[in-house]
């Protein structure tokens, strides 16, 4: 039996929740989020919680369960709490700004990288080197973190790049001088 499936969900004030035929729609004081629920799991609304049961024993039944579980439950905290990324930028002139919807990286290219920020998720730049992804879908703002970071990588030899907040940079050590 799954630990994290059978575990049921807590339902915070001001969430509600909706199942409607294979679907499930969480609306929340910051937004509305719905998701399609696989044929081998079945979800259960009960006053202030939220389980999940798996409708078959085979190998498809069991993987659904725990992450069935865990989505309904990353939606439910998307809607009440949000979801955040932070990034860090360094090196020397490496820097962002945000004009309009369009986030401006200037990370060491003759121009500069220019990303739209999309729908859903809020970008805010802090003293030019700190950033931090915000919404409400945590899939969908790790992978917006995810693409700012694949514009410049955080290299091993001076660990200049964009990183996300407290990553540790394994560090390579350069050429040493002739002996």
């Amino acid at each position: 039996m799954s630990r994290i499936g059978k575990k049921p969900i807590q339902i915070p004030e001001g969430v509600k929740i909706a199942l409607d035929g294979s679907g499930i729609v969480v609306d929340g004081p910051k937004g509305t989020l719905s998701r399609e629920i696989p044929t081998e799991v079945s979800v259960m609304v009960d006053n202030s919680t939220i389980v999940v049961n798996r409708l078959s024993e085979n190998k498809r039944g069991r993987s659904f369960h725990g992450l069935v579980r865990t989505l309904i439950a990353n939606m439910v905290t998307g809607v009440s709490q949000g979801f955040e990324k932070a990034l860090e930028i360094s090196g020397v002139g490496y820097r962002a700004e945000i004009q309009d919807d369009i986030l401006r990286l200037f990370v060491g290219f003759s121009k500069p990288v220019e990303y739209k920020i999309p729908e859903g998720v809020s970008i805010k730049v802090d003293r030019q080197v700190n950033m931090v992804v915000s919404g409400i879908d945590k899939e969908f703002v790790g992978r917006v973190a995810a693409e700012i970071r694949s514009v410049r990588k955080p290299e091993p030899y001076k660990g200049k790049g964009i990183k996300y907040a407290g990553e540790k940079i394994r560090r390579k050590v350069g050429k040493s001088a002739g002996a």
